[in-house]
């Protein structure tokens, strides 16, 4: 999910090649990791989201499709929650503090922290 995070999500051929049952694996992912399937990918999306904002040449709308997500109105909604500013706040504030930073270490400062609120929504 790291790596093909613009990618559809399929839990039940996770489940396979982890060889388990769909309900099994989402259980399992959810005790390992805290949260479903389908929140830990959609924070992956947000961080690259946010990436690809920060840079600026790209629409929130291009962003959208790029990491992923098929409807704009649940990208900007889910965005809100996570980061929360619209992606078009994110994208138009100053960003150069962090220009300088290594990507590693920005990828890390800038992740989406899950509330308690967000994750019971997921």
């Amino acid at each position: 999910m790291d790596r093909d995070f613009a990618e559809p999500l399929d839990v039940p051929a996770l489940a396979r090649q982890a060889l388990m049952s769909p309900g099994h694996f989402a259980r399992s992912f959810r005790a390992a990791f805290g949260e479903t399937p389908y929140s830990y990918l959609m924070t992956r999306r947000i961080e690259r989201a946010k990436a690809l904002l920060r840079r600026g040449d790209l629409s929130v709308t291009e962003v959208c499709f790029a990491v992923g997500c098929t409807s704009l109105g649940s990208f900007s909604s889910r965005f809100t929650e996570l980061v929360g500013e619209t992606p078009s706040a994110y994208r138009a504030r100053e960003h150069e503090a962090v220009a300088a930073i290594p990507a590693c270490f920005t990828k890390m400062r800038t992740r989406p922290i899950r509330t308690a609120r967000s994750t019971a929504s997921a």
